[in-house]
């Protein structure tokens, strides 16, 4: 699927579910990138990024939401419950022909927003070691690192992160 990136286009947030065919064209983009990037330490099949029952992506405790422009996914992302006071952040992603436009901002920020109507107060997440444009976008939004930033980030593995949020459930 090609994209014609349009700036002054208007986004939606819409709320959905893992199997929506919209989501698709960003997983397997996602699945082809991790792959390209890990090649044979990750499985380019939608495999690992299905590797959760899609049901944990759903309301009450999760959710999946695209970023749409002119009806066109061009990013999105995902939490579950990781705790009882937890959601835990997955497959942020922004389509290639849609970057550096602030778009996984915006999908971060309707997460989170979504994440503490739910009455989360915090956020946890994993991002990979060859993936410095994540870390970079968590670190510039405020999400604490739980690893030594100093050190060499293939010898940690996963980086972790987490930031606390201000709840509005009722």
């Amino acid at each position: 699927m090609t994209f014609t990136p349009s700036r002054g286009s208007a986004l939606s947030v819409h709320r959905t579910t893992v199997e929506d065919p919209l989501a698709r064209p960003l997983l397997v983009e996602l699945a082809y990138e991790y792959s390209s990037r890990y090649g044979s330490t990750f499985d380019s099949t939608l495999t690992e990024l299905e590797q959760y029952p899609s049901e944990e992506f759903a309301p009450p405790g999760g959710a999946f939401l695209l970023l749409l422009e002119q009806g066109r996914p061009v990013a999105g992302g995902a939490y579950r419950r990781y705790d009882t006071s937890t959601a835990e952040l997955k497959r942020i992603w922004t389509h290639s022909a849609h970057r550096r436009r602030g778009l996984a901002r915006r999908v971060l920020r309707a997460l989170e927003r979504e994440a503490a109507n739910r009455g989360y107060s915090r956020i946890h997440l994993t991002t990979g070691p060859r993936q410095p444009e994540a870390k970079g976008l968590y670190l510039a939004t405020g999400y604490r690192p739980l690893f030594d930033l100093s050190a060499d980030p293939e010898s940690i593995g996963p980086l972790p992160f987490e930031k606390h949020l201000e709840t509005h459930a009722s």
